[in-house]
């Protein structure tokens, strides 16, 4: 197996998303890519109105970039103007430094990385939002009050 190798089971009718192409199965199959490219599985596709929360809506926008290639340019944009939107208003650090490599992630196109890293992020999101703490530490009050994207609730 060579370094790029990576090897995909998908069940009978689940959709790959592939370098903007959407492949569905019609059996259980096993999908060994040999070199790298970019991909959505199916289980891991946020619809639009489950953007609800603003790593969701910094999630859908680089998704964007994975499965319309076409409008990749404009999303890319958007993840730009949107990046330090979040960075100014969460004062928690992990997710501050979660999100700057998230920035260094798509900077050097492994936008697939970056989105693994946001939906590690969902929790303490959901924390900071509800005012709950979390196991490593309370919520930070300004978190919890702040609007942290345009038209997050």
């Amino acid at each position: 197996m060579t370094k790029n190798t990576l090897k995909l089971s998908l069940k009978p009718n689940e959709k790959l998303y592939l370098n903007g192409a959407v492949i569905r199965v019609d059996r259980k199959v096993t999908l060994e890519l040999l070199n790298d490219v970019q991909f959505l599985l199916e289980n891991h596709v946020l619809q639009p109105e489950d953007a609800s929360t603003p790593l969701r809506q910094l999630y859908f926008i680089l998704q964007v970039m994975l499965m319309n290639p076409q409008g990749a340019v404009e999303a890319c944009e958007m993840f730009r103007r949107s990046l330090p939107l979040m960075l100014a208003n969460f004062t928690d650090e992990r997710i501050r430094t979660a999100l700057k490599n998230v920035d260094r992630m798509v900077g050097e196109d492994k936008v697939f990385d970056a989105l693994r890293a946001i939906r590690a992020l969902y929790p303490l999101e959901k924390a900071i939002l509800s005012g709950v703490e979390t196991d490593a530490s309370p919520v930070q009050a300004e978190d919890a009050k702040r609007p942290l994207a345009m038209g997050a609730h």
